[in-house]
């Protein structure tokens, strides 16, 4: 019987295969490139692409693509034959280290933020070497970046690069001036856990708003939801099983970690979870990940919803963003050791991210939302909007015990209550502090979990935020340590610091309850920044603290910035704009229709109980209902086709989206109400379109 992780990585032409397959030379001269201590020259591409076509051809593929990430948020491709014409005539294959390397696009079909007008087509694809080649369904796959003719980014990967070395250098002068001077490099870590939707193909396929917008615009609560809590953790279903397995093998064979899946907490939702990757990394497969688990579920007969909430009044879905830094031999940064309280590095990078966290905290709240993400954020299922940070009792009280100059003192004896739920085991682990899920950052151990992004949304943005506010809270802290001679003084230097952090940035800790009414006006008390939607928070892309952050580090320029926040504001008012014509869509053609049959149905009834000089309570009420809720909707839906058509006629991308937030949304949920009101006394003959009962219990 052949082993079940026989295939791991077989579609990968990683290093292992570069090991085996490059002469030694060429090898070396692309580890060197990995490690940026050298570039590649145009003999060495040739003999990588090669061997690339080689891998490639063995696993029947039979085109290439330079795979990269535009400003979309999703992936894109175009494929290339290996096939060419000899000299004779015959077909040949070819694959040059040009082709590798470079591929051109036409950047002016993608957003750009005003960086490329109509006219000016030209966009370039330049491979990744940090990231491995892949084969997938008969192609070979290139991880690359895309930039414009002049070097913008016009991606999300390129400005993640320059995140991940940006914090790489200043934890690295951080950590040698403490005084591990083997040290050469500190690179991000990530574990991104997925959430996701399964449902029947067949009902999603019978949903326009589904099918268009990823989640639904309307539909009453099931006589069940997550009530009883069963879903979770529970007994996986039969039909998901199989899917889950044939994810697996996929992503098992294309190098992916996956490691933890099971049932989440509403109905019809999951979560598959890998082990931690370099951060770049774990972003391509985070991204392949999301293409699989949709793809997957075609053949399956399902529908994989990754939308942050696809159904009203139960759970949505998110993608928890575990981050660290682990040095080159191995450590993490944020390992407490045995002794957190003498561990001066430790104590130094945990202050470092609080400053970081709090003096950019609503930037890092931008980074992780978008529309679909502000009906998640905040509804008793996700962090709220306001960012603040959880390390848990044990850390919390050696910090505070630092800081002299603050009345906050817990007493460490508290942790240590005797730990034994189970007698017969010799060895029970205890952890050093409990979990906040309703926490935005949490620390869980020796990372921290940042719970606010998106279950859709690609985690680069997020991630460039993480390095950049890090590695700037680092170079300032190496400033300050500059110049000291002796080790020893030093560590009592960079004890100072901290305390300075702790007094300045404690109101970021919060260790309660998150969804709490209280932690609103306790947060504002705080003076914590508080922006509830998405469109409300994207002006601090402006912010010249911002600017100065990113320029500094040479992660994004003032125009890149400016740019994003353009295509963000367009973003949003298009996503709205088709959920807005969808709603009206199902409204014209499919409810208001079905309220026609069956106030036509109802009303001859009626009469001819009339006829027979008898009457009936229930289908008098039940008809006048109807009557009601049709004009109710018929009105509602003009006045709000009437409205976004007004909100969109200004020329002011940032005033339309406000109008959108503050006036469409609100009559959105109007229609809404009327819509999820008939449909709990309709006839379901009539109403033919499938529940949430119908689709969250199928499986």
């Amino acid at each position: 019987m052949e082993a079940p992780f026989a295939h791991f990585g077989e579609m990968v032409f990683g290093e292992k295969e570069m090991k085996e397959r490059l002469p030694q030379p060429v090898y070396l001269s692309w580890k060197k490139t990995v490690a940026d201590e050298a570039t590649l020259d145009r003999p060495t591409a040739d003999a990588i692409a090669h061997a690339m076509k080689q891998f490639a051809l063995e696993k029947g593929a039979t085109h290439y693509t330079h795979w990269f990430q535009p400003l979309t948020g999703t992936t894109a491709e175009k494929h290339d034959a290996f096939i060419d014409l000899g000299k004779n005539g015959e077909p040949i294959t070819r694959f040059s280290g040009k082709a590798l390397i470079k591929g051109e696009g036409d950047a002016s079909s993608f957003p750009s933020g005003g960086l490329r007008a109509t006219f000016e087509a030209r966009g370039y694809t330049y491979w990744d070497v940090t990231s491995p080649v892949f084969v997938r369904e008969n192609t070979l796959c290139i991880p690359t970046v895309f930039v414009s003719y002049n070097g913008e980014s016009l991606d999300k990967k390129n400005p993640l690069l320059k995140s991940i070395r940006a914090l790489n250098q200043a934890a690295v002068k951080v950590v040698n001036q403490l005084g591990d001077k083997d040290v050469k490099s500190c690179i991000p870590y990530l574990g991104l856990e997925q959430e996701y939707f399964l449902i029947d193909r067949k009902d999603y396929l019978n949903r326009r708003d589904l099918n268009m917008c990823g989640r639904t615009l309307f539909g009453s609560k099931a006589s069940k939801g997550q009530e009883l809590n069963d879903h979770y953790f529970g007994s996986i279903p039969t039909r998901v099983n199989a899917y889950m397995d044939d994810v697996n093998q996929q992503l098992w064979k294309l190098g992916i970690y996956a490691k933890t899946e099971h049932n989440e907490a509403a109905p019809g939702q999951f979560e598959l979870a890998p082990i931690y990757s370099c951060c770049n990394i774990a972003i391509d497969q985070n991204q392949l990940t999301m293409d699989i688990l949709k793809k997957t579920a075609e053949k399956h007969d399902l529908a994989c919803l990754l939308a942050e909430k696809p159904f009203d009044k139960i759970n949505g879905s998110g993608k928890h963003n575990n981050w660290s830094i682990i040095t080159d031999n191995g450590q993490n940064l944020f390992a407490p050791g045995d002794k957190p309280a003498e561990n001066i590095r430790f104590l130094v990078f945990i202050c470092a991210f609080l400053k970081a966290v709090d003096e950019h905290a609503l930037l890092l709240r931008m980074s992780s939302s978008s529309s679909g993400n502000d009906h998640r954020l905040g509804a008793h299922e996700a962090p709220p909007a306001i960012i603040s940070i959880y390390l848990g009792q044990y850390i919390e009280s050696i910090l505070f015990n630092l800081n002299k100059t603050s009345n906050h003192h817990i007493d460490m004896k508290s942790n240590h209550a005797e730990f034994n739920p189970i007698s017969g085991l010799s060895y029970i682990p205890h952890d050093n502090a409990d979990r906040n899920r309703t926490s935005p950052v949490a620390f869980t151990g020796n990372k921290f979990e940042f719970r606010m992004l998106g279950s859709s949304m690609s985690a680069s943005e997020t991630n460039i935020v993480l390095n950049s506010i890090m590695a700037q809270s680092l170079n300032e802290i190496s400033e300050e340590l500059n110049g000291i001679k002796y080790l020893q003084d030093i560590r009592e230097k960079a004890l100072v610091i901290c305390q300075d952090i702790l007094q300045k940035h404690q109101r970021i800790l919060f260790s309660g309850d998150g969804y709490s009414k209280e932690w609103v006006e306790e947060a504002k008390r705080r003076g914590l920044p508080n922006r509830p939607s998405f469109i409300e928070s994207v002006d601090i892309l402006d912010d010249p603290k911002t600017i100065d952050l990113f320029e500094s580090l040479g992660v994004y320029t003032k125009k890149e910035l400016s740019a994003r926040k353009t295509i963000y504001m367009e973003q949003f008012g298009k996503t709205i704009g088709v959920e807005v014509r969808t709603l009206i869509e199902i409204v014209r053609k499919q409810i208001l229709p079905s309220m026609s049959k069956e106030i036509s149905f109802y009303s001859e009834t009626v009469n001819s109980l009339a006829k027979q000089n008898q009457s009936s309570s229930y289908l008098n009420s039940h008809l006048q209902k109807l009557i009601q809720l049709t004009d109710q909707t018929f009105k509602s839906s003009q006045c709000l086709e009437d409205t976004f058509n007004q909100v969109i006629m200004d020329k002011d991308d940032e005033k339309i989206g406000l109008a959108i937030q503050h006036t469409v949304y609100p009559m959105m949920n109007e229609l809404r109400g009327y819509l999820d009101e008939y449909e709990v006394i309709a006839d379901q003959k009539i109403l033919d379109l499938p529940t949430y009962e119908d689709m969250l219990f199928s499986l």
